[in-house]
């Protein structure tokens, strides 16, 4: 695993975006907390699924592991954005890794070049390589947006 000062992912399910940041250290903590959670569009029981992935992420208190944590409706990506770039210029002299949604890749590689281009790595979440800390982080806000957005 290579060494990032923090993670940062991003990700959109329908009308919702989320993000969450969370550093080093905190991530090999929470790793073995979230073992069982995968991808919300792979599994076949749904409703049980996000039941009980409901209960792990209040039971082990998963959200207390993030630095910052945010969902909001989609028309509010660039608060989003703002956010996380704001992290980003704050902390220069760390290093970061994003996982951004594919569709938003693009654009969103653009913007992070204003701020800085060099020490921040922005991969497209279909770039996670299953069975890394990357991937399995990645499916915490993958989880919490598809609960949000069946509570709607």
């Amino acid at each position: 695993m290579e060494e990032f000062d923090y993670y940062i992912f991003i990700d959109f399910s329908e009308n919702l975006i989320g993000y969450n940041i969370i550093e080093h250290d905190k991530i090999i903590v929470l790793l073995p907390k979230i073992s069982r959670f995968r991808h919300y569009k792979e599994v076949r029981n749904k409703k049980i699924y996000l039941k009980n992935i409901k209960k792990t992420i209040k039971r082990e208190n998963i959200k207390s592991y993030f630095l910052k944590f945010g969902i909001k409706e989609l028309y509010k990506n660039i608060d989003t954005y703002a956010d996380v770039l704001k992290f980003i210029k704050k902390h220069e002299n760390c290093i970061i890794f994003i996982s951004v949604d594919n569709r938003q890749y693009k654009a969103f590689n653009k913007l992070v070049g204003f701020v800085d281009g060099k020490r921040v790595v922005v991969k497209k979440e279909s770039e996670l390589v299953e069975g890394t800390p990357e991937y399995q982080a990645s499916l915490v806000l993958d989880n919490l947006l598809n609960i949000e957005r069946l509570k709607q």
